[in-house]
This record gives structure tokens, sequence and C-alpha cells, in this order.
């Protein structure tokens, strides 16, 4: 399958070959292969370019009331109006260059009729010109009268490509010369087809990729010759030459275009995209390349991706402070930079990024032990400290010299990249990975650029300017497995231990067929590598050659100063017993050991001759001898798309896991084996199909592979988004860990091309305080933050804040009251209070929304925080007034009551006068919580506020807050797979009963309905559930908990006699079904008493159109609301379910929710 790049280049190359002469595109001519290309391309849309554009404007849309935009070229509509509609909103201005007339008055057309920009303060402007490199005013913005006196913009565009503008630098530095100055600079943001830009040193903010980009185009041939006139970019001007290079294209696009099962009437092309954005300081690289020495040209870098990349510039810091610069330039300008270690890694260089080659640090300092050695197997005192830029083999010979090593990985052109990951090597069981023996390190903070000393690291090779960082306990964990994410590292310091002999044994079987391979696999997993002791390690190569199957195994001792017995150990008498006894037998020390693996000396001619480039995944294994695995290893190697491709096994266990998963940020410790899925192709056919469908097989493997792992190796992992859900597996249980401390030790991002680490949602938890007057609301919403944020584990920052301040600023604004006396004096505020109600409901007459814009500005001035609690709501319903305003965080109420004697003693001790009669104002009071089942309405949590003290507070928080973030909640929300575009465009499905077909899914899922039921299980008569997704989970939570299960099915499938209701269509089932008709649902009568307790389990809530029925239904056998809960595995509250549940009575069933998510 060829990139429409190659296609482009195979067309015009046909072309040239003719002598007749060329013309450009008419607009009909191009508008037509346009539309060609967008059809084609839906997927690249909602996949890629929509939702980074929505990552890209975010942060500047919520900086700034107002938005200014220019677009170039957005076809005949804008890609505008695929953003969501608080983004649309904040557009008040826009215009657009689209040189083609017939996109330009469609543009206009769609504009007028569909008003996808709601908010435009004036008329759009679409200039039919091409946008301009230049200031020339025949040509470019500055020559238009409705643009003249307003030719900055926040926001300048371009979504598809920048067709035929070149030199491309020019364009873009246009571009930033119209964006704003004030109050924050705006941004260019620039989308483009089929791979690199190449912009001579203009440095982006941000990047992104989308590798597997598809253009799907139809078999039809006016299709065709539409599609590739616009690839090529012209015609031919004799019309009897240009009707045979139409035929010669169309052969070409079928000989260059690959066709499968599921789109037999296409041809698809390859089109990668990648998104670039540009701010002001996109210009700024010669500052720092005057402070810091340019790299050698010739430098090395080992990964192909890499070497494919055009960066913005490589420099190569030879000094500390040069280093520093680096990070102090990116921090000043707001850009990121790519750090080159070893060069192995396919992130190390990005699209017009400064990447820094740490390889001038490539020193080893070895700081021996006062104290004789303590013998092999036990740590010594004698530290190794390693530049940055030192290769594993550099490290190994160095210390050999003097009797010492390091356990690290098992390549010698790896670097610190993998150190600071993981590492994992042949001592790994006897010593542990190598982060596990850093101690300490010389690091640049990209939080501040000061050289930072973390841990032990000794005097002599301390900077003189370097400090002790306050967090460094949080830092120096941080190091020890997810280091690359965290600072530029200069130097790590390493526990040293004793250097061992090793002996390598190697066997080499043929494999008749696949059952004989699984056979050895299980065997060589059962009985020999789970035997043998911890200076043992054991490794296996699966792979393919001389067109048969082979497994491959090493086994390698270690021991001190001696040459490993002669005589074999029993276990390596079972190796021989089930692997046979033809191996190899070799003396090996830490240098020559490299050269004994057998991707290097034994298979395919030793690593294909040395000529390759590969490309590798890394997935923990408990076994690799179940049918499971082994079904899965020996299918992918005979379906390998090139015959170098392998599997290696390293093993695991030992040292290993005698850590706990928390003690280095190295989560993902429960592993026999780490399979590295590795695709190898010979390094001619880089960047070819052959290379790209390589990179491809080893993501599918990793995807079939990753539901039967314990966690994915993050020293591989970058910003290519298939490693996604590879990282949402690596650092176990650490990732919400980590996540915060990234956002407080690299605040700007500036290391954002390594492993990605979870993004931590902004306000996972948003808590709602409501209750009576005087009851402690804002004690106890102060108590509660303050144990958020006392939280070590968790990591959260917490805050409150009154959504009456809103109204009271307002107020002040309008009147001329004293704000800050409003805030602070509370005699002050009761004196208004009276003028400051009668304010607020006369906004919310002349503006019904209000409220809820109350509500999304506390949000928004929030936005830094994990966890808010917002206090004095005024709303009888809130949760289903707002919560489909926040459909990605989880909205709570709790609803704080006491007693009348605890209230009277609150308000005495403000000093506040009661209104004469004896009872309490009510003024500010929300929904009486003695009154809540009249109103028909309950809250999420209700904290009885009537001990003294803070303990009674702080329970409920660490009891019933805290635990919305428990680990398991992330594990099930992990299992519920993203499918977007299913079963329509448009849609972004969360397939919720995945869970049910993952490993120990359903298990986990009902634990957490069992254990997070906010009421008493015993107190409950029946479990109730709707077909399909409600029997699933319902059914395994009933047996969990012994309760009979009453099945609500649809009309007819149940014998008589039952009850029935009528039901609306739901969500998914209304976006797929032509239909609007109503269905019956029902369940058989007599099965639960009137008046009995129930559990309704379903596995959504969306629009509340199934769950309302089912409540009808337990009316009219006599259930009230006060007597139904209600759990579903997920929620998706954007689409109103709570306030349809509300409105037509049923406000008072307590609802409670696992997980909460956006889309469908």
């Amino acid at each position: 399958m060829a990139t429409l790049s190659a296609l482009k280049c195979a067309l015009r190359q046909q072309a040239s070959t003719e002598s007749s002469a060329t013309q450009p595109l008419s607009p009909t001519q191009y508008s037509a292969g346009f539309d060609v290309l967008l059809q084609g391309d839906d997927k690249i849309y909602r996949n890629f370019i929509v939702p980074q554009l929505c990552q890209s404007l975010a942060p500047l849309f919520k900086s700034r009331a107002h938005i200014s935009l220019l677009e170039v070229g957005p076809g005949p509509k804008s890609v505008l109006g695929y953003l969501p509609i608080h983004l649309r909103q904040k557009i008040r201005r826009y215009a657009a260059f689209e040189p083609n007339s017939l996109y330009a008055t469609s543009l206009e057309e769609w504009l007028r009729s569909k008003s996808p920009l709601p908010c435009l303060e004036t008329t759009s402007d679409i200039l039919q010109m091409r946008f301009a490199a230049d200031s020339d005013t025949t040509n470019c913005v500055i020559s238009t009268n409705q643009l003249k006196d307003e030719q900055k913009f926040d926001v300048v565009l371009f979504c598809h490509s920048m067709y035929g503008m070149k030199p491309k630098r020019k364009f873009i530095e246009h571009a930033l010369d119209m964006l704003v100055q004030q109050p924050q600079h705006g941004l260019v943001v620039v989308f483009h087809r089929d791979g690199n830009l190449h912009l001579d040193g203009l440095v982006c903010q941000r990047t992104a990729s989308f590798p597997t980009g598809e253009i799907h185009v139809p078999i039809h041939d006016d299709t065709l010759d539409h599609f590739t006139r616009f690839a090529a970019g012209f015609v031919m001007q004799d019309k009897d030459t240009d009707r045979a290079i139409r035929v010669e294209w169309r052969d070409l696009c079928h000989a260059l275009g690959r066709r499968d099962g599921a789109h037999p009437d296409h041809l698809i092309f390859s089109s990668p995209n990648i998104m670039l954005a540009f701010t002001k300081q996109a210009t700024k690289l010669s500052e720092l390349i005057a402070q810091v020495p340019l790299a050698n040209r010739e430098m090395t870098v080992k990964s192909w991706q890499a070497r494919s990349h055009y960066p913005a510039s490589i420099v190569r810091p030879t000094e500390v402070q040069h280093a520093q610069q680096c990070v102090l330039w990116a921090l000043a300008n707001g850009l990121g930079l790519a750090i080159v270690g070893g060069g192995h890694s396919g992130h190390c260089i990005q699209p017009n990024v400064v990447s820094v080659d740490m390889s001038a640090f490539n020193q080893v300092h070895i700081i021996p032990s006062n104290k004789e050695g303590q013998g092999f197997g036990v740590g010594s005192n004698s530290v190794v400290v390693v530049e940055a830029g030192c290769k594993t083999s550099d490290i190994i010979r160095k210390t050999m010299e003097v009797g010492l090593t390091v356990p690290l990985g098992a390549r010698p052109s790896v670097g610190a990249g993998l150190w600071l990951q993981g590492g994992i090597g042949h001592l790994a069981r006897l010593h542990g990975l190598a982060c596990d023996s850093i101690v300490g390190a010389v690091m640049i903070s990209v939080e501040s650029g000061q050289i930072l000393c973390v841990g032990h690291v000794p005097r002599q090779y301390q900077p003189v300017d370097a400090i002790r960082p306050e967090n460094e306990t949080d830092l120096l964990w941080a190091l020890r497995g997810a280091g690359t994410n965290f600072g530029v590292v200069v130097s790590v310091t390493f526990k040293a231990y004793t250097a061992p002999i090793y002996s390598v044994r190697n066997w080499v079987i043929p494999l008749r067929d696949s059952s004989e391979a699984s056979l050895k696999l299980g065997d060589f997993d059962k009985y020999v590598a789970s035997q043998l002791p911890r200076n043992y390690s054991a490794d296996a190569y699966l792979y393919w050659e001389a067109e048969q199957l082979h497994l491959g195994v090493t086994v390698f001792e270690s021991a001190a100063t001696e040459l490993p017995s002669g005589n074999p150990i029993s276990t390596l008498t079972l190796a021989d017993t089930f692997l046979g006894s033809n191996c190899s037998l070799e003396v090996a020390n830490g240098v020559s050991l490299f050269n004994s693996e057998m991707y290097i000396s034994g298979m395919h001619s030793g690593h294909g001759g040395g000529k390759t480039s590969s490309f590798k995944r890394c997935l923990f294994l408990k076994h690799i001898g179940t049918e499971d695995v082994t079904r899965i290893l020996i299918g992918a190697i005979e379906a390998r798309p090139s015959p170098l491709c392998y599997f290696h096994m390293l093993q695991g266990g030992g040292a290993v896991d005698d850590l706990g998963d928390d003690a280095t940020a190295f989560g993902c410790r429960d592993w026999t084996f780490a399979c590295v899925i590795t695709g190898v192709w010979p390094r001619e056919h880089d960047g070819t199909n052959i290379s790209r469908a390589t990179v491809q097989w080893v993501y599918n493997i990793a995807e079939q592979l990753l539901p039967l792992s314990t966690g994915a190796y993050g020293a591989d992992l970058g910003p290519d988004p298939r490693d996604t859900a590879l990282a949402s597996k690596a650092f176990g249980p650490n990732r919400s860990r980590l996540a915060y401390l990234k956002k407080k030790l690299d605040p700007k991002n500036v290391l954002s091309y390594v492993c990605p680490l979870l993004n931590m949602p902004e306000q996972q938890l948003i808590i709602l305080v409501t209750g009576e007057v005087y009851a402690g609301k804002d004690y106890c919403a102060n108590i509660w933050t303050s144990v958020f944020n006392a939280s070590i584990n968790g990591g959260f920052r917490a805050r409150t804040i009154s959504i009456s301040e809103v109204c009271k600023r307002e107020y002040a604004a309008a009147t001329g009251a004293d704000l800050e006396r409003l805030l602070l004096d509370r005699t002050y505020k009761e004196q208004h209070r009276p003028a400051l109600t009668r304010f607020f409901q006369d906004q919310v007459r002349q503006r019904p929304q209000l409220p809820e814009e109350h509500f999304m500005k506390v949000v928004y001035d929030a936005a830094d925080v994990d966890v808010l609690l917002i206090t004095g709501m005024r709303d009888q319903a809130p949760l289903a007034t707002f919560s489909h305003l926040v459909p990605n965080r989880r909205l709570l109420e709790v609803c704080v009551k006491s007693s009348e004697d605890r209230q009277w003693a609150h308000a005495t001790s403000l000093e506040i006068q009661n209104n004469g009669n004896g009872k309490k104002g009510s003024e500010d009071s929300t929904v009486d919580g003695s009154n809540l089942e009249a109103l028909d309405y309950r809250p999420s949590l209700i904290f009885r506020n009537d001990r003294s003290g803070n303990e009674a507070a702080e329970q409920f928080a660490k009891q019933y807050l805290l635990p919305f973030f428990h680990e398991d909640l992330q594990r099930l929300a992990f299992m519920v797979r993203h499918v977007p575009g299913f079963p329509q465009p448009g849609i972004n499905f969360r397939h919720v009963l995945d869970i049910s077909q993952k490993p120990s899914g359903l298990a986990l899922c009902t634990s957490l309905f069992q254990t997070r039921f906010t009421g008493n299980w015993g107190k409950i008569d029946a479990m109730v559930c709707c077909e399909a997704g409600g029997f699933v989970f319902a059914s395994a939570l009933a047996v969990r908990i012994n309760l009979p299960l009453v099945l609500i099915r649809q009309a007819g499938k149940l014998p008589p006699p039952t009850v029935s209701v009528v039901k609306s269509p739901s969500h998914i089932s209304s976006s797929v079904s032509t239909t609007t008709s109503e269905d019956k649902i029902e369940m058989s009568r007599g099965l639960i008493s009137r008046g009995a307790a129930v559990v309704v389990i379903d596995d959504v809530l969306a629009t509340g159109n199934t769950l309302l029925a089912v409540l009808r239904l337990l009316g009219e056998v006599g259930i009230t609301a006060k007597d139904i809960n209600v759990m579903v595995v997920a929620e998706f509250s954007i689409h109103r379910g709570r306030e349809r549940l509300y409105k037509n009575g049923f406000g008072g069933v307590h609802i409670q929710s696992l997980l909460v998510f956006d889309g469908a």
C-alpha cells in the first residue's frame, strides 16, 4: 500500500514522459478531486484532526472570552463545525482564504444557513484568493478592506495541508505575523498529510501524529480520474494526451493501492498525518544556538524512525550549563525538547522540535568502596557515576577493569533512556532492574531550570551550582523507572556489584509444526525456566529460518570468581531432558557476553548481517506456555510481514519482584517473562510498505497480548497514538502518582515526547456541598478539601469555592457594594442579602441560563485542581441540572444536615441574629434536608454534622469520597473499550459490556458494585435488571450477594402473567434505527411484594429512557421511588439521563454509577 506522497510522485513521473504541457486544475476539477479525498478520509477527521484541534485550542480558548480565527483553505465547509459547542461559541470573528470559487460560495452558504458559529459578532469574511507568504498588497490580507483594521487573529488554521504553498516556512511565518500580541500570543495550527514538514528551523510548540491514516477511493473510473488529477495537481493541456494519461494513472492506482475484504470496492492508500502548532516563539531558535553548540551532522542515531524526522535543530551541550540553557530557553518560550541518549528511541528526534544530543557527557567514574568487597550477590559500597551520553557497553567495559558491574540491559548500544525506565538484563534476577540500582542523579529541572542534585551523588561529581530540591524523595522515586519524564538527566549514580563471569548455553530446536512449538514453549516455561536459581536466567526466541519455525533457548549462569562447574546443576539436566542435549557452551565476561546473544550470533545470519532496522514493543507475561499465549505467538510468527521478525522472551522474577510495585516508579513487577515483539527488515526498506507493515504487525500482536499481560514496558513507548493503550498498562499502580508528579515537575510539558503518562483529567471529581442553613456546609467542605490535599497516595489538589461569589461580584459591579466586605464580612453580607437575592432573581428572569453560566465559570476558574468542592448552591436538583455540562467528570452532591441545636450553636458562634421566632433564616438555603423526599429528590450522599470536632467529617471523606479515586475504578475504566464511529459515524461508543469479556473483569465490576453500594444490602429484597447489559452484571452480582433476580424483557419474551409498560428507544437504538416507534417491556407478575426494597442494575445510564421505563414498571407493582436504588456501570451524563428522571418524578431514586464517560 503506497502513501499518497508516493502515489503523487508516481503520477507525476508517469506524466513527465509525455511531451504535452500541463495546466493547473480548474475550480471544478479541484473541487471534484478534493471531495473524493474528504469522503475517503472520514476516520482521519474523526480520530485525529478534530480531537487534536480541540486539544490544541482548548488552553487558548479557556484563557480568553472571545476568539478571532482565520482559516486557510477550509474547503466547502470548515472543520470548526465539528468542534464542541462550547468552543464554537467562543469564536466571535471568522475569516477565510478560499481560492476555489465553488468552495468559497459553498462556505458562505454553509455559514449562513447552518450557523455553525452561533456567536459571531460580524459577518464572516470569505476571501476568494490564495493566502500569500508575503505582504504584497495585491494578494494578501492587508489589501482587503474588511480586514484592514483587524488583521490580527488569535488563531490561524491550515487544516487541509499546505497545498501548493512553497516554501512552507514563509507561509507559516506570515501566519505568525498575523497573530495577536495580547493578552496572550495566538496560535498557528497546521495539519499536513504524508509525513514530515521540513521548515528550516521553525520550532513548533506542539506536534502530534496519526501514522495509521488511510484514504479509501472508490474503484470507479470517473472517481479515480478526479482523485488522480487532484493528487498530481494538474491536467494535460492536450485532450488526447490527457485522456491517455488518465488511463495510465488509473492503472498506477490499481498497482499501488491496496484492497481488503472489508472494503472490496475501494483502493486504499496510506495517508499518515501530522499536526504542528506554532506560537510567536517559533522563530526563537537563533537565541539557543548562539549559546549551545550544534551537533555533528554525522551523529549516530540508531532508530530509523528518528532518522526519518526533520528536527528544528539538534544541539550538543558539552557542559552542564549548556544543558541548563536548553531548558531555560524551552521554559521561556513555551517549547518542548526531545532528548537523544543512545539514539534507540523512535521519538528522540521529533519533527520541528529541538533535540538535545547528550553524547558529549560520556564519562564513567568509579568510586570504590573503602571496605573489602562483601562477595557476589550482596551489594557493595562502591558506586559508579555514569554520564547521560554513555552506552551500556561503555559502562560494562569501564567497570570490569576494576572488577565491578552494574545490572544494565542486554544490548550494548542502548543509553540512559533505558536505565531510567527499567533496564532488563541477565543480572536482573540476581540484582534487579537497572533502575533499581540508581541511588542518585544530577539533572536539570524542567520546572525551574535549576541544576538539581538528587539522592546520593559523590561530592566531587556534584556541579558547583547544584541544589537539593524540596521534593527530592518524590523525584528520586520517579527517576527510578520513569526518569525520562521529569528532567534532563546529566548523570546517574549506580550502586555497583562484583563483576561476574558467565557460562552461556544455547539450544536451537527446529519445530515441525505449531503443536510441537506450543509443547516446547510450555516445557521450557514449566520445567526449565521456573526451576532456575537466581544466578541463572533464561531467554527464549521464537523465529522462522530456513523455511522452518525454530525455538532458541539461552541459559546464562553467572558466578563471582570461578568458572561454572563442568557438572551442570540438576536444572540444566532437566533442560537437556526437555530441550535436548545438543547445545553449545561458552564462557564470557560482561563485554563478550553481548556477542553471545543469540540474535547477534545465531539467528538470521547475525541479526540479518547487521544491515537491518527494527521496531520493538515489550509486554510482561506471567507464563509463555499457556494455550492463549502460544497460539498468539506462533500465529504471529507464521503471519510475519518480514522473514526477520522474531519474539525475544527475557526471564524475570527473582530480585525483580522482591521490591513492591510502588518501591520505584517502575510498577510492573509481577511477571516471569518480558516478551519483546521484534519487527526487523532490511535497512534499504526503511520508509517503505515493508517497514510500515512490520511496525503495524508489532502493534497488532501487542494488542492481542495486552489483555493477557501484567503490564507493558514504558521504555519503548512514545507519542505515537498506537502506544496509548500500551502506556495505560505501563507503571502498574503508579500511574496516578506519576501523572500527578508530571503535572507538578513538568508543568509546561517540556518533555512531552517520551513515554506518555496517564492524563489526569482536570477536576476528576466535582462535589456540590448543599444543605440547610447553618448546617456547616463551608466548614465541612474545607475539612474535606484538607483530607484530599493531605492524601499522600493520591497526590490530589483540591479547592473549595462558593458559587455565590460569582453573583456577589456581579452585584458589587452593578450596585457599587464593597466586594471585599461582601466576600469576607458576614454581617455586611447579611445586610445586603435581601437585595442580593432580588438581584439574582432578576438576573435569572432576564437570563434563564444564568445558573449554568455561574456553575461553568466556577469550574473554569478552578481548572488547575483535581477535586473541586462547590458551596452556596441554590438549585433544588443540582445533579440533574448541571451534570451534562461536565460530561467527562464525576459530579456528586453531598447534603450536609444537622440538628436544630447544632444549627443554632453554629449560628450563635457566627454572631448571627435569628429572625425573632426561634427559627433560622432561610434566604441562603438550598434544598431543606428534612424535605428531600417531599421534593422527590435525593442527593448522592448525606452527611450528618452533629458531632463536635473534625473527626466525623474526616472519616466521612475517607470512607465515601476518597474511594472515588481507588485504583480498581481506574482498572475498570481501562477495560471499557473506546470504539469511535460505532454503530455509525459521529458516535464515540464505549463498549461497557467488554468488561465481562476481560479476564477478571466481571469479578472486579461486581466487587465494586457490592462494596460501593451506599445502602444496606441486608435490607434489599430483590435485584432488578433489564436485558441485555443488565443481565450480564446483575446475574454475577446476585450470586455474590445471594439475592433473587427479577428479569425485565421485551414484551412477549416472558410467559404470562406479566406486567408491562411502554419504553422509548435508548440512545444507541435510536441512533441506528430509522423508526421512532415505542416498544414495551415486561416483568413477571407476583415476583416482588408491594413496598419491597430493590436495587436496579444496568450497564449504562445515558438518556434515561430505559431506566425511566423500568421505574414505571416497578411502580406498577407497588414499588415507590424511596424503595429503589439504581447502580449502573457507566454514566454518560451528556445525554441528561438524571434530568429526564427528575422531570418525570423519579428524582427520589438514588442512583450510583461506577464510571463516568463522555461520548456514548
